[in-house]
């Protein structure tokens, strides 16, 4: 498990000096399903650096978010992921200090169709999140995330599953 998440990072970081200085940064995760599965996430975001309805109340933004899930179900269940997803970004106010509410809908890849008792009924799923955080001086941002992950019935049977989340992301 270590050496996966070690491995992970340090493509993550390979990716992120390769892209240049729009590289947003590295988000860090961990958290539990409905169905007692911890997950662990690493991913690397992308500032979109446009910015829409302005005002004194906040802006609207993005970013993509590219991610490795790691579902550390028992052993017969342990599931990888790959993901990748636009994310609107709603930032409230323009001091150092920003709340600020995540919406995004991506795709994902399961390294099996069934994580616990779900079954997803394909490896290719959606990705739908939303998020609630406080971004700090520096970039530095805590969250929490609620994800869903389904086939939108694209495929039988199409049961679904949450991922809830804490995650920290560092500026690059």
């Amino acid at each position: 498990m270590k050496r996966l998440l070690g491995l992970a990072a340090v493509a993550a970081l390979a990716v992120g000096y390769s892209t240049g200085a729009q590289a947003d940064g590295i988000s860090f995760s961990a958290g539990d399903t409905g169905q007692s599965t911890q997950v662990y996430r690493l991913g690397y975001a992308i500032d979109w650096d446009k910015s829409w309805w302005q005002t004194s109340m906040g802006r609207l933004t993005g970013y993509w978010d590219a991610g490795y899930t790691y579902w550390d179900g028992d052993k017969r269940s342990s599931v990888s992921t790959l993901s990748f997803a636009p994310v609107f970004r709603y930032e409230f106010g323009s001091g150092s200090i920003k709340p600020f509410i995540d919406l995004g809908i991506g795709v994902s890849v399961f390294s099996r169709s069934k994580v616990e008792d779900r079954d997803l009924g394909s490896a290719f799923n959606f990705e739908d999140r939303i998020g609630l955080g406080v971004q700090f001086g520096g970039g530095h941002e805590l969250s929490v995330r609620a994800i869903h992950y389904s086939n939108a019935g694209i495929k039988e049977p199409n049961d679904g599953i949450e991922a809830y989340s804490l995650n920290y992301k560092m500026p690059l």
